[in-house]
């Protein structure tokens, strides 16, 4: 069992002589404050990486006095600026009070490795773990410049992973009781693949929504097209229109999130991803044609993987996910999700996974991002309280408790709180 906050470690080696091995280049800071609150102050994270993941409501903890370690592995390419740095940009908090563990985490979506501040880094801090968080080794819409990017994600966790429990030994003179992998959407993917695949490195994870990807489908290739072709048909009145939606896996209910999410997140998630797996379908084009009318040639609304999978398969195959997890996995979903319907994602993964290694949780009324429950709050709650659950539940199954069994979570009085049971 991990040691109570209150009988945590004393810091024992000199903060100078911690080192994370592989880096290229490392800054150590000594903070009053790991958490948001003192970071954003200091220059220690960047808001607009994390901006929107939250919602306004989300409680920051007491401030976490250690010391933080930014840095970079060694990589080629340039998309992530921050610092005047290339990619593969990581950061590492180390609280003074210590409870013996690591969390690791990748940024979700295309962000940069600040990203899980104030979702993720803020409360396992207060709750003496060390946190560290990588980029993915390449960051922003045109992330598929790297080549292979999505294979890099991957290798980019595992080695942070590797050298983060280096530098914790290094810190606190032995090594992580429990190293836990945890993140959100493609941050939760990365949970998946890691426990799929480099499950020595971890006790468990817990998986916020991961995005699937498998060759046979679903993936986001196979259902993000149907949306874009049938949304503009739906805003025109089509009375067939609706019930096509539905069937690609947008709920009735979740109507008055389409819209938002036309604009921002589908049509720009579906470019960018076709074009890391299957840059031909558009000649010369670079991510297509934004907001393309179906019937525009090249366009992405009329992308169909069917026909593509013999071009887009073998390249999705090294990043795809098995279900066949080797330590124990906690998925937390909203039935609400409209980019990552979970139709089409977490409920497809849970039946690809052991029953004996997998909890899985769908949260009604929960969405992707919970900024958007503060435009929403009488539709929408957050997954952050039921990430936080799914986080103890995990704790409390590494110590042979066994967890909430699988089930759908209704929405309790006090979206504060996420019993999963």
């Amino acid at each position: 069992m991990l040691l109570p906050l209150v009988l945590v470690l004393a810091l024992t080696p000199p903060t100078a002589a911690v080192t994370v091995p592989g880096a290229e280049h490392q800054q150590l800071a000594r903070l009053a404050d790991l958490t948001t609150t003192g970071t954003t102050v200091s220059g220690h994270t960047d808001p607009a990486d994390w901006a929107g993941l939250t919602s306004a409501a989300l409680p920051v903890p007491a401030a976490v006095p250690g010391i933080q370690i930014d840095g970079y592995f060694p990589d080629t390419s340039r998309t992530n600026t921050n610092h005047g740095w290339h990619d593969s940009q990581f950061v590492l908090r180390l609280p003074d009070r210590w409870n013996g563990g690591l969390v690791v985490t990748g940024a979700p979506g295309v962000r940069e490795q600040y990203a899980n501040d104030r979702a993720i880094s803020d409360w396992v801090l207060s709750r003496g773990y060390a946190f560290a968080a990588t980029d993915k080794g390449n960051t922003g819409a045109q992330f598929y410049r790297d080549g292979r990017a999505m294979e890099e994600w991957n290798h980019r966790f595992t080695q942070l992973t590797i050298a983060a429990r280096a530098a914790v030994t290094q810190r606190y003179g032995r090594a992580p009781r429990r190293t836990i992998a945890t993140g959100i959407s493609n941050g939760g993917y990365l949970v998946r693949w890691q426990l799929e695949n480099r499950a020595h490195l971890y006790d468990g994870g817990v998986d916020w929504e991961g995005t699937l990807w498998t060759v046979a489908g679903p993936n986001p290739l196979t259902f993000l097209p149907p949306v874009l072709r049938t949304y503009p048909a739906y805003l025109a009145g089509d009375p067939s229109a609706h019930a096509a939606m539905v069937a690609a896996g947008f709920p009735a209910g979740t109507e008055f999130l389409w819209d938002y999410h036309y604009r921002y997140y589908w049509d720009l998630t579906q470019r960018i991803l076709r074009e890391e797996f299957d840059p031909g379908f558009d000649g010369e084009l670079e991510a297509g044609i934004p907001f393309c009318a179906s019937g525009t040639p090249s366009c992405d609304a009329d992308y169909s993987y069917a026909a593509r999978r013999r071009i887009a398969g073998p390249s999705i195959a090294p990043v795809a996910l098995t279900g066949k997890v080797k330590k124990p996995l906690l998925t937390v979903h909203g039935t609400y999700d409209v980019l990552l319907p979970i139709s089409q994602d977490s409920d497809v993964y849970a039946a690809m996974t052991p029953d004996r290694l997998h909890r899985y949780y769908r949260i009604e009324q929960g969405t992707h991002t919970d900024g958007l429950v503060d435009a929403y709050p009488d539709r929408l709650r957050p997954l952050a309280p039921c990430h936080r659950s799914a986080f103890v539940a995990l704790e409390g199954w590494l110590d042979g408790i066994d967890p909430p069994r699988s089930a759908t979570v209704p929405r309790p009085n006090d979206v504060a709180t996420c019993p999963l049971s």
